[in-house]
């Protein structure tokens, strides 16, 4: 577990998810995050020029302070596509026991998804850095959270699946350490033309939220 990676994570919980960026449009994405105060980045690996996308992104994220991983990591060789084009972190969205044994022998933060309690042990005690609560909305949301907080404490959890604007502090509040907000915020067809000022609206929430009050929250 990287818990240099965690305690910066917890800073800024909420991880953007960018699935379809056109790379060309790489500039406007990474301007936009700052702009919202959105540090963290998932590229999924499974849609078109994805690759180039993720290289394009954590190029242009370097020098301003976005931290960039790939998503939809599925085998060990999507880890190779991912740590090749620059990724800090990986995400997936199932438990793939080489994908979490590849992550820990590099050294990379590692969030792979897991959904029943068996499921959640087994990708923590493989040595996930957090695990990827997913689909969320599917079984409950928020409540499932403050149910699995009863006998898994100490596993940090990332919901994913169904967060928005209205529910976000329900998470935090049961429990949450981190949340990811995607096709909701970052629709394909604002990225496809750089309507970037479209999805800095969507982003008002996460400008309001700071450390304070989700750790207030989560009391």
């Amino acid at each position: 577990m990287d818990h240099g990676f965690l305690e910066q994570f917890r800073k800024t919980p909420i991880l953007g998810i960018v699935r379809g960026l056109p790379p060309e449009q790489a500039l406007g994405c990474a301007d936009t995050c700052v702009i919202s105060k959105l540090k963290y980045v998932e590229v999924p690996l499974n849609t078109p020029d994805s690759a180039l996308a993720l290289k394009s992104l954590c190029e242009e994220g370097e020098t301003k302070g976005l931290v960039v991983g790939a998503g939809t990591v599925l085998t060990v060789e999507d880890v190779d596509v991912a740590l090749d084009n620059g990724a800090r972190f990986i995400v997936s969205p199932a438990t793939v026991p080489a994908v979490i044994d590849k992550c820990v022998a590099k050294g990379i933060p590692c969030i792979p998804g897991a959904l029943t309690p068996s499921e959640i042990a087994q990708a923590h005690h493989l040595g996930a850095t957090a695990v990827k609560v997913f689909p969320i909305s599917a079984v409950g949301g928020a409540q499932y959270i403050q149910e699995l907080r009863g006998p898994f404490r100490e596993i940090p959890m990332l919901a994913c699946g169904g967060v928005r604007s209205e529910n976000v502090m329900a998470f935090f509040g049961a429990g949450c350490d981190f949340i990811a907000c995607g096709a909701s915020v970052f629709t394909v067809a604002d990225m496809k033309t750089g309507n970037w000022q479209s999805i800095e609206r969507n982003l008002w929430w996460v400008r309001k939220l700071d450390q304070k009050t989700i750790i207030n929250l989560a009391k």
